[in-house]
């Protein structure tokens, strides 16, 4: 399992746990599966903006897998 901070690590179809802009004082974190990633720069330090595939956006705070290897 990686940190969000490294867009390389970061691709659609990847299961992350992000935090939401909402929730960014307490530090709650949601899970889903990535389906567009949004920020530009290979790094940054607040962790890599994405969209989920349920249309959440926040920014990646750890990668936790990849979905194509489970079946779901």
């Amino acid at each position: 399992m990686s940190d969000g901070r490294q867009r390389c690590a970061i691709r659609p179809g990847v299961r992350v746990a992000i935090v939401q802009k909402q929730d960014q004082r307490t530090g709650r974190t949601v899970e889903g599966v990535v389906a567009a990633v949004l920020t530009r720069s290979a790094t940054h330090p607040y962790g890599i903006k994405v969209r989920l595939v349920d249309g959440r956006v926040g920014r990646v705070k750890a990668v936790l897998g990849d979905t194509h290897s489970s079946t779901t």
